[in-house]
């Protein structure tokens, strides 16, 4: 392994690969540097001086301006740069349109289940879905004894579980609010790895059943069953007795070979550190771009996390609607930072910084690295569906488990989530934490399923081959880190006032 790496040709920046000391000198970009700091592993270093105000470029972008004179060889970090990020942007519109090359359905497969809408699964499951936090444990008692009763059909691999996901929202909202709450439930239940799901209500709450039924596409419904625990003489051996009757149902379903393209999965970076842009993010961008062509749909979230590196994703739209709709879903992310009265940089976390990364434009050029150069094919509002091939953008904020809930509800039948931090949490479809760096993923094996870090030793094209064999054994049903953990949750982003 070397022991920096300049991404791009023009950067000013190198990032250390191990921890470096004052006075090392180092080969870097053609040249050599000898180091005025010591460099911890992760964080930066000039490669050529700056002057107060300068860009400081990375991955070919401005990530802020120095806020003194830097000397080459010298720490680049918090000290010494600040975030340019200032609010809303009037984005130029590209001149030529991206054209997303499918290929014919040949090429890798996977065992996975073939829905009745067309759509596939990776798993086959039983999901409890509370309409409202007072219903919620509730929920989790009747997949517990639902999970005892079906034991030997889970061991036989006929169902992949029974599960809850409790929340504590549902009541006491408002409008937009509770419009957001009703449609991440009922995308939730849309899932095609939910195999059959219950609506489990109370009865007197703002988000009542029938709303949500029939917020649920339509093509979905054959799968849904409710229950209002008011109207119920013993709720929960009628919940039960409707868990069994789906149960029954989901049994059927078996597993069959499966092009790639009919895969799609979610994009989420969390706990990122100085690595996550060198290893992990660019890995999935390569599976992206792979998955794109080959008729799959990759989707994208985080808005607020791609900041300050949108126009190279906003260029690669299919047409002027995709465009104008993504330019108008950014600014509308800021207009939402600005109208509470904070700025739209107020991002790294202490995490992402004692990792090595500086402002929110260094972390969102190497967060929008987990598309590749896909062309950008769709939009998608917070609770909406990615129906069509291609790239897609979805409205989420950047909270973990907000976004890779929001990931679910849009059809992703996995979530690839890369970490520098490390992270043991899991969410509705299986979630694959893919480690930025080699020491988190000998520290971490409980929490790590495959380590990006390969690439700078055995190459790409090895790490790429690697990572493409693990993702296509997880979506044919090996388990997660964090599934064989337990570790499955939903949050909803709460967005307006309660009452």
């Amino acid at each position: 392994m070397p022991q920096a790496l300049q991404v791009h040709a023009n950067d000013g920046v190198a990032v250390a690969l191990r921890p470096l000391a004052a006075g090392e000198v180092i080969a870097v970009g053609g040249t050599t540097i000898t180091l005025g700091d010591a460099i911890a592993q992760g964080h930066k270093f000039a490669v050529r001086a700056h002057a107060l105000g300068d860009a400081v470029i990375k991955y070919g972008l401005p990530i802020g301006r120095a806020t003194q004179a830097i000397a080459a060889g010298e720490h680049v970090h918090v000290h010494n740069v600040a975030t340019a990020l200032e609010g809303e942007v009037a984005y130029a519109a590209p001149t030529t349109t991206a054209v997303q090359a499918v290929q014919a359905a040949t090429g890798p497969q996977w065992q996975g289940y073939l829905r009745t809408d067309g759509r596939a699964a990776t798993r086959n499951e039983i999901w409890i879905l509370p309409t409202v936090g007072c219903v919620g444990l509730t929920s989790e008692q009747v997949a517990r004894a639902a999970e005892v009763r079906h034991a030997a059909l889970i061991a036989e691999g006929r169902i992949d579980g029974i599960l809850a996901f409790s929340h504590p929202h549902g009541c006491s909202q408002l409008g937009d609010d509770l419009g957001g709450t009703r449609a991440l439930l009922a995308g939730l239940a849309a899932n095609p790895n939910a195999a059959g799901v219950l609506l489990l209500g109370l009865g007197c709450e703002s988000n009542q059943l029938a709303d949500l039924l029939a917020a649920i596409p339509e093509a979905e419904r054959g799968k849904v069953r409710t229950l209002s625990s008011q109207g119920a003489g013993d709720e929960l051996a009628e919940a039960a007795a409707l868990v069994d009757e789906l149960v029954a149902l989901a049994a059927t379903a078996q597993r069959q070979p499966l092009p790639l393209g009919m895969l799609t999965v979610g994009l989420k970076c969390g706990g990122s550190d100085g690595f996550s842009g060198l290893t992990a993010n660019p890995l999935l961008g390569r599976f992206s771009e792979t998955l794109a062509a080959a008729g799959g749909t990759p989707v994208l979230t985080e808005i607020p996390e791609i900041f300050g590196a949108e126009q190279a994703l906003l260029e690669r739209a299919a047409d002027a609607q995709t465009f104008e709709a993504a330019a108008n879903l950014v600014n509308g992310f800021k207009r939402y930072y600005l109208d509470q009265g904070l700025p739209v940089s107020e991002n790294p976390s202490p995490g992402n910084i004692a990792g090595g990364i500086t402002t929110l434009e260094e972390k969102s050029a190497g967060a929008v690295q987990k598309a590749g150069t896909a062309p950008l094919c769709s939009v998608l509002a917070y609770g909406d569906q990615a129906r069509a091939p291609g790239l897609a953008l979805l409205e989420a904020p950047g909270n973990d488990a907000v976004s890779s809930t929001a990931l679910t509800a849009a059809g992703a039948t996995l979530v690839l989530f890369t970490t520098g931090r490390g992270t043991p949490l899991g969410f509705p479809a299986p979630t694959v934490k893919v480690a930025s760096n080699r020491t988190l993923a000998q520290a971490k094996p409980h929490w790590i399923d495959f380590d990006a870090s390969r690439a700078l030793d055995e190459g790409q094209d090895a790490a790429d081959a690697a990572f493409l064999d693990t993702l296509l054994a997880i979506a044919s049903g090996r388990k997660t880190a964090a599934e064989r953990a337990g570790q499955r949750a939903i949050a909803i982003w709460k967005k307006g006032v309660t009452l």
